[in-house]
C-alpha cells in the first residue's frame, strides 16, 4: 500500500475527507516552507503539496503567484524543492509536489522521478501535462515507485474524464472551477457534480481544490468529496503575517479550523 493509499484507508475509517494543504518551496524562506508545512501537519492535514516554483505560473491566481515570486528570487531551485519534500516527508505525512511540466522535463523525467522517490516524495501533480504527453512521465514514475496526479475540470467530457483518470494512480484532482487558483467566497457549484461524473470512472480517490478557505467551505467540500486541497488560503495568511513565527500561528490556526471542517 503507498503512502497516498494509506493516507485515504485511514481518512475513509475515521470517516472524513483527507485535508491536503499546499505551499511552494521557498515561501516565505528555503527553511520557513519546512517549518510551516510541518506546522500544517501536526494540526492536521494529512497530505501536503510542495509547489515547484516556476516563471510562467499561467493557472495560478495572484496570491499563488505572489508566493512563487517571493520564492524565485529567494533563489529556490529544484535542489531546493527536493530538499523541502525530504523535511516535510519525515513528519509522516505524504507529500507531493505540484509542478508545470517544463521544469521536470528540462530536469529530466527518469531523473526528477527518482530524486522525488529519494527523497521520500510519495508522488506528483501534474496540472499541464496531458494524457497524450505523459507516457514518459507515467513510465519514470512507475519505475521511481511514485503515485501520479492528474486533474479534471467542470468542462470535461466524460471520455476526458475516463482519459485521464487512467493516468492518475495516487487519486484524481478535480478543480471546482474553471479559472486560476485562489480562495472565494464560495466553492463553485459544478465541484460535486464534477466528483460524481469522475467516480464513474476511478475507484481512486477524488479530490476538490480551487476556491476553498475556510472551516465551513471544507466541511461543504468534505460531504461529496475524498479530500479538500487548500492552498491560497495558507499563503494568504503567511503573506500577511508580520513575521515568520506569527504566520505559523496563523497556519496552525487555519489548518485547526480546517481539519475541523472535514470531520464534520
Amino acid at each position: 500500500m503507498t503512502t497516498l493509499q494509506t493516507v485515504f484507508e485511514k481518512a475513509r475509517s475515521e470517516n472524513r475527507a483527507a485535508l491536503v494543504g499546499y505551499l511552494p518551496a521557498g515561501f516565505p524562506t528555503k527553511d520557513g516552507a519546512v517549518a510551516a508545512a510541518t506546522a500544517m501537519v501536526e494540526a492536521g492535514c494529512d497530505v501536503i503539496e510542495i509547489g515547484l516554483p516556476y516563471s510562467d505560473p499561467l493557472m495560478d491566481g495572484p496570491t499563488i503567484q505572489d508566493a512563487v515570486h517571493r520564492s524565485l528570487t529567494n533563489g529556490t531551485r529544484i535542489a531546493d524543492v527536493m530538499r523541502t519534500v525530504e523535511g516535510v516527508a519525515r513528519t509522516g505525512a505524504a507529500t507531493l509536489v505540484m509542478t508545470y511540466w517544463n521544469p521536470v522535463d528540462r530536469y529530466g523525467a527518469e531523473r526528477f522521478a527518482r530524486d522525488l522517490a529519494s527523497a521520500g516524495g510519495a508522488g506528483t501533480i501534474t496540472p499541464d501535462l496531458t494524457p497524450e504527453e505523459s507516457d514518459p512521465w507515467l513510465t519514470a514514475s512507475r519505475e521511481a515507485g511514485i503515485d501520479t496526479v492528474f486533474l479534471v475540470a467542470p468542462s470535461s467530457p466524460d471520455e476526458r474524464i475516463e482519459r485521464v483518470v487512467s493516468c492518475c494512480t495516487g487519486f484524481v484532482y478535480a478543480a471546482s472551477l474553471m479559472g486560476v487558483t485562489g480562495a472565494r467566497e464560495t466553492v463553485g457549484s459544478a465541484a460535486e457534480g464534477l466528483v460524481k461524473k469522475t467516480r464513474a470512472h476511478t475507484s481512486l480517490p477524488v479530490c476538490v481544490g480551487l476556491g476553498v478557505g475556510n472551516g465551513s467551505q471544507a466541511a461543504e467540500v468534505a460531504a461529496y468529496a475524498d479530500g479538500v486541497i487548500v492552498g491560497s488560503a495558507f499563503i494568504r495568511r503567511l503573506l500577511d503575517a508580520p513575521d515568520e513565527k506569527s504566520g505559523l500561528a496563523s497556519v496552525r490556526e487555519l489548518t485547526y479550523e480546517l481539519a475541523r471542517g472535514v470531520r464534520r
